[in-house]
């Protein structure tokens, strides 16, 4: 049975690199750095997008459909010893993740289409795509990579993440390899994503502190970024 867990609410802001570095240090001084980021602060991520041929999780993403999910497999760091399936779903600004962690084995079997086995796995995510891998026809579709600069504040369960270099190529079997041939997904390569996720409330010190002239929400997707090249 699946742990129980909660709807967070997300936020996400395109910025210009120089407001990025003038937002860090003030972040810096009132939140700790992510514990599961390496010794530099940073780590990579990099994720298969499961769709369909009529892609549906892109088209709901694009035409702002309030509830919606998508499937994703995902590593940092290059890590292939820690591989997790996940669901993520939203409505509207709030967001739940169910995740599942899975084998290489079982990573590169999904990748392959060799899927007879998951309808019994004892991981409930693992079946459920399995079902939709079948009569939704779900399929990998795009690698996306990025790396990600998170801090943490305990007060609201606060996230604030600066994600840089987003990268894509359509997939291939490159997904499980340290040497991806990708292209930048952004027009800007220097630009950053913020992130903000929180619980119930983001307390006043962080909403001053990622506040910028000009700043204004985006329903950014680094997933729709990366589909703009098929």
């Amino acid at each position: 049975m699946r742990q129980a867990k909660h709807y967070r609410h997300e936020l996400k802001y395109a910025i210009p690199y120089a407001d990025y570095r003038a937002m860090r240090e003030r972040l810096r001084k009132v939140m700790a750095v992510d514990p599961h980021a390496s010794a530099d602060g940073f780590y990579r991520i990099r994720s298969i997008y499961f769709d369909n041929s009529d892609d549906k999780a892109l088209r709901e993403k694009v035409d702002g459909v309030a509830r919606r999910e998508k499937f994703r497999i995902r590593y940092y760091n290059d890590d292939l010893s820690f591989i997790t399936l996940e669901k993520k779903m939203k409505i509207d600004r709030l967001c739940l993740k169910h995740d599942a962690v899975i084998t290489e084995e079982a990573c590169r079997r999904i990748l392959s289409r060799d899927i007879a086995w998951m309808k019994d796995s004892p991981k409930e995510l693992v079946r459920e795509l399995y079902a939709k891998m079948n009569y939704q026809q779900l399929r990998p579709r795009v690698l996306v990579s990025y790396i990600r600069e998170p801090y943490v504040y305990p007060p609201g369960n606060v996230r604030v993440a600066f994600d840089s270099a987003i990268r894509t190529s359509l997939f291939h079997q490159e997904f499980l390899t340290r040497q991806v041939s990708d292209i930048s997904a952004t027009d800007t390569p220097q630009d950053m994503v913020l992130e903000v996720k929180y619980d119930a409330f983001l307390p006043e010190i962080i909403q001053d502190l990622i506040q910028v002239p000009g700043l204004r929400q985006q329903a950014f997707s680094k997933y729709g970024a990366c589909r703009r090249f098929g």
